[in-house]
C-alpha cells in the first residue's frame, strides 16, 4: 500500500558551513549551545514524515555524508586542542552513521588557507549515490547557490530535496566577520526549502520540543595535560570586552584579539571582562598578533 511505502532519506553535510552554523548557535546566539548530529536526524524525519503527509517510522535516514577541509596534523597540532576536537566531532559522526568525506586545506599565494574542491566533491557524491541507491528525498545542509544545478539533476531522477539554510553572521578566528545568506537561487529550485534560523527562533519561543532537542548542553572542557612549546612562553593579561565567540585582551601597548578557538580548559561563555589570563602570542593570517592558548588565572 502507497500509506506503507518507506521514504529513504540521504542527509548530505557542507561540513564548513554546518562548523559556522554550530559556532554560531554556540558563540552567537541566545541558546549558547551546539547543534546535535542526531538531533537534527531526528528533527528532519519529523519534517519529512510531515511534508509527505507519512509516518515517522516510515522516514528512515538510510545514508549521511559529511564534506570538509582540514589540515594536515601537524598544522592543527600547532593551533592548540584543534586535533583533539577535530577527533571528538568524528567520533560524534561515526556514532550517528554519517561517513565523512576530507580533503587538504591548502594555502594560498598571498598566505591565506582555503578549501579547494569540497562542493565538487560533495555535489559528485550525492549524484553517483542518488543515481545508484535511488533516494527518495536528499536533504543538503548548505546555503550556497552553487549546489542548485545539482539539484536541478536530482529532480530529473525523480528525486525530492529538502535544503537546510541559515543566516547568520560569524566571526572567525582571525577577527574577519563573516555574513552568510541562504542562496535564494538554491531555494528556489529544491522541493522543501526551511529557513532554519527563522524557524528555529520562532519554534524556540513556543517550546517546542522537536527544535529544542536539535541543541546539545555545551561540551565540558578537557583537562589539557601537554604543554606546547608557545605555552612556555606566557604571558599575562586582563579580558578587556567579549563578544560572540571573540573578544580582547588587554596587554600594552596593544590589544589582542582571540577566539574561542584558544581557549584551554575554560568555555567561552564562562569567561568574564576583568579576569585575568595568560597566554602566548601568536600570528593571525594576515600577519596580525592575536592571544592564543589562553588560561583564566
Amino acid at each position: 500500500m502507497q500509506q506503507d511505502k518507506l521514504s529513504r532519506i540521504a542527509v548530505f553535510y557542507d561540513g564548513n558551513y554546518f562548523f559556522q552554523v554550530s559556532n554560531y548557535y554556540a558563540y552567537g546566539h541566545e541558546k549558547k549551545r551546539r547543534i546535535s548530529i542526531s538531533g537534527l536526524h531526528n528533527f528532519i524525519r519529523h519534517k519529512v514524515a510531515e511534508f509527505e503527509s507519512s509516518e515517522y517510522r516510515l522516514c528512515q535516514i538510510v545514508d549521511a555524508h559529511y564534506f570538509r577541509g582540514r589540515l594536515r596534523a601537524d598544522e592543527a597540532q600547532q593551533k592548540g586542542d584543534m586535533l583533539y576536537y577535530e577527533r571528538v566531532f568524528d567520533d560524534i559522526l561515526m556514532s550517528e552513521g554519517v561517513t565523512t568525506h576530507y580533503l587538504p586545506i591548502r594555502m594560498k599565494q598571498d598566505g591565506q588557507w582555503q578549501e579547494k574542491g569540497v562542493d565538487v566533491t560533495l555535489a559528485l557524491e550525492v549524484y553517483e549515490l542518488s543515481f545508484y541507491k535511488r533516494f527518495n528525498i536528499v536533504v543538503l545542509v548548505a546555503g550556497d547557490g552553487d549546489y542548485a544545478p545539482l539539484v536541478r539533476k536530482l529532480n530529473s531522477l525523480g528525486i525530492k530535496v529538502m535544503v537546510l539554510s541559515w543566516d547568520f553572521e560569524y566571526t572567525n578566528y582571525s577577527g574577519k566577520k563573516i555574513t552568510t545568506v541562504s542562496s535564494q537561487y538554491l531555494l528556489e529550485e529544491v522541493t522543501y526549502p526551511i529557513l532554519m534560523h527563522e524557524l528555529i527562533d520562532k519554534q524556540s519561543k513556543k517550546g517546542d520540543t522537536k527544535i529544542n532537542e536539535i541543541f546539545v548542553p555545551s561540551t565540558p572542557i578537557r583537562n589539557q595535560t601537554n604543554v606546547s612549546n608557545n605555552e612556555t612562553l606566557s604571558k599575562k593579561g586582563e579580558i578587556m570586552s567579549l563578544k560572540n565567540g571573540y573578544g580582547f585582551i588587554k596587554y600594552p601597548p596593544n590589544n589582542l584579539f582571540f577566539h574561542f578557538s584558544n581557549l584551554i580548559e575554560v568555555d567561552f561563555n564562562d569567561l568574564k571582562i576583568g579576569d585575568s589570563v595568560s597566554f602566548s602570542i601568536g600570528l593571525n593570517d594576515e600577519g596580525s598578533e592575536i592571544a592564543e592558548n589562553i588560561r583564566v588565572l
